[in-house]
């Protein structure tokens, strides 16, 4: 393997590994975003249990793919 190709090649693996660490921080990120919206929709309670969830990072993911399963959300919209 040449010089260029193996920089190329280290040079995209660091950059995966950095980018791979950062990607909760995201997710952290998207889900204090919705924190008005769900306390809206979900009430004081269940709004910031509904985001506390969602923003940790495999829990998060193995809540939405339930509640696609099932049609629902987990924590229901409070009645107005």
């Amino acid at each position: 393997m040449s010089i260029p190709a193996s920089l190329t090649r280290y040079g995209a693996t660091r950059l995966s590994r950095r980018f791979s660490r950062s990607i909760p921080f995201f997710g952290a990120v998207i889900a204090l975003a919705a924190l008005g919206s769900a306390i809206r929709r979900k009430g004081l309670l269940g709004g910031a249990v509904d985001t506390t969830l969602n923003a940790i990072p495999f829990v998060g993911a193995a809540k939405i793919l339930t509640e696609t399963v099932r049609g629902r959300d987990l924590i229901n919209d409070r009645r107005m």
